[in-house]
C-alpha cells in the first residue's frame, strides 16, 4: 500500500506551490509527478550500475553513465517531456519507463474505449481535459487508434471454417474523405452461421459504391481463407449478386431477402394502393408450403396484375430465389427469408457512427467498425434454430448431401 502523506505535509505541498485553483493543483502535481519519475530512473541506473551518481570510490564495474536522452511520454497529467540516463556499454533496461515505452498510464485504453462507443476526437480531447485536466492531440488520438491497424489486418485474415449453413451478405454506406472530396463509400459485411449454431462476423471491406463486382472479391476473399462451400446465402435483390455468389460456390442456394423483394414492389405503387397492396403479399411469403404462396401469387396477379404488371413480373422472375425458404422447416424459414440478422448489425454500427456525418479516410472507418465488432462477439442461436441446423452435413461430410 502506497505511504500517505500527513496533513502537514500536504499543507506544505499547497503553500509552497501557492495552490489556489483546480487548475494549480493539476499543474504541481504533473511538475511533482514528472519528477518523481526521473528521481526513479536515476535510482534505477544507480542500482544497475552498483553505485550513485559522483560515488566514484564505490564503483565496480567498467561501465559509465553516458549522458541523458529527452523522451516525451504520456500519462493521466498529459503530455510531458523527460530525460532518461543513458549507461555507455548500453546494457541498462529501465523497468520504470521501458524503452519505446511513451505511456505509463491507462489513458491510451480510455482513448481505445472512447473510441469505439463512437466519440468524436474533439469529444474525447474535451473529455480528457475537463475530467482529468489531461490534453491529448488528434495527432496523439490518431496514433492510438492506429495501434488497432495490425490487430485488424489479423483478424481479417484470420483463416475460416470448410463450411457455413448460412451466409448473410449486405452493405452499409458511409461518406468518407477522398483525394479532397467526398465520396460515398459501401462498407461489405458478412455473417456467417456455422453447423452448430455459431453466428460470427466474417469480415468487413471498404470499397466504392456497392456492386457485384465488389462482392465477387469479397467471396474470392472467403475461399482463399478456407471457405469450401456455404450452405445458403442470404443477400438484397443488388443486380449481379446471384451471378457473383455462383461463380465462387456454384451449389450454394441463394435466399433473397422477402423484404427487399416487398419494397422493390411497392415503389410502382400509388399511395392510396399501398396498404391493399401490402396486405395482399403478405398470403405470398406466410404460405405453408411452395405450391399454396404459388396459388397466392396467382390470386395477387388476379387482383393486380392488370394495374401493376411489374409487381407480379419481379416476383415470377425472382421465384427461384425468393422461394428457397420455403424447403425448410420454420426455424430455419424464420432465420433465412429475410436479411435483419445482418441489418440488426447495421444498426449497432449506425449508433457508434452516428456522430461522424463524414469519416476523414477508410482506415478511420474501418477501425470504428472493427471496434464495434468486437463489442459484440461471437454468439450463437437459439435452441431451436440450432437443433433445426442439425439436417445439415457435418463438416466432415460431403455438403452436397443436403442438396
Amino acid at each position: 500500500m502506497a505511504p500517505k502523506f500527513s496533513k502537514d505535509q500536504v499543507k506544505a505541498f499547497i503553500k509552497e506551490n501557492a495552490l489556489k485553483t483546480m487548475a494549480d493543483v493539476q499543474s504541481a502535481l504533473k511538475e511533482l509527478f514528472a519528477d518523481t519519475l526521473q528521481e526513479m530512473l536515476e535510482a534505477e541506473l544507480d542500482h544497475e550500475l552498483g553505485y550513485a551518481k559522483h560515488d566514484v570510490a564505490n564503483k565496480q564495474t567498467t561501465n559509465n553513465r553516458n549522458g541523458k536522452s529527452k523522451k516525451t511520454i504520456t500519462s493521466e497529467y498529459g503530455e510531458q517531456e523527460i530525460r532518461v540516463s543513458r549507461d555507455r556499454n548500453g546494457e541498462f533496461e529501465p523497468m520504470i519507463v521501458k524503452k519505446h515505452q511513451s505511456n505509463v498510464s491507462g489513458i491510451e485504453d480510455q482513448i481505445i474505449a472512447m473510441y469505439a462507443k463512437g466519440v468524436s476526437t474533439r469529444d474525447i480531447q474535451d473529455h480528457l481535459l475537463n475530467l482529468y485536466g489531461v490534453e491529448v492531440s488528434s495527432t496523439m488520438i490518431s496514433n492510438v487508434t492506429n495501434k488497432l491497424i495490425p490487430l485488424i489486418k489479423e483478424w481479417q485474415n484470420r483463416p475460416l471454417q470448410g463450411v457455413y449453413a448460412v451466409v448473410f451478405m449486405d452493405a452499409i454506406h458511409f461518406k468518407v474523405k477522398q483525394d479532397g472530396a467526398i465520396a460515398n463509400k459501401a462498407a461489405y459485411m458478412v455473417i456467417g452461421i456455422d453447423l452448430d449454431g455459431n453466428k460470427d462476423v466474417l469480415g468487413m471491406w471498404i470499397g466504392e459504391k456497392e456492386s457485384s463486382k465488389f462482392w465477387l472479391s469479397v467471396l474470392n476473399d472467403l475461399r482463399n481463407r478456407g471457405v469450401s462451400d456455404i450452405l445458403i446465402t442470404c443477400v438484397d435483390n443488388l443486380n449481379g449478386f446471384s451471378q457473383a455468389i455462383s461463380a465462387c460456390f456454384p451449389n450454394t442456394e441463394i435466399q433473397k431477402c422477402v423484404i427487399h423483394q416487398i419494397r422493390n414492389s411497392t415503389r410502382y405503387v400509388s399511395y392510396k394502393d399501398l396498404k391493399k397492396v401490402t396486405a395482399d403479399l403478405k398470403p405470398i411469403y406466410k404460405a405453408t408450403t411452395e405450391d399454396m404462396a404459388l396459388v397466392e401469387l396467382d390470386r395477387f396477379e388476379e387482383t393486380w396484375g392488370s394495374k401493376y404488371p411489374l409487381i407480379v413480373c419481379s416476383w415470377r422472375t425472382h421465384w427461384d430465389e425468393i422461394a428457397t425458404f420455403f424447403k425448410y422447416p420454420p426455424e430455419i424459414r424464420k432465420l433465412i427469408y429475410t436479411t435483419n440478422m445482418i441489418e440488426s448489425y447495421h444498426r449497432q454500427l449506425r449508433k457508434v457512427t452516428k456522430g461522424k456525418s463524414i469519416f476523414p479516410t477508410d482506415e478511420s472507418l474501418l477501425k470504428m467498425f472493427y471496434l464495434a465488432t468486437m463489442d459484440r462477439s461471437c454468439s450463437k442461436l437459439g435452441a431451436n434454430t440450432t437443433a433445426a441446423l442439425g439436417l445439415f452435413p457435418r463438416p466432415d461430410q460431403s455438403a452436397s448431401a443436403l442438396r
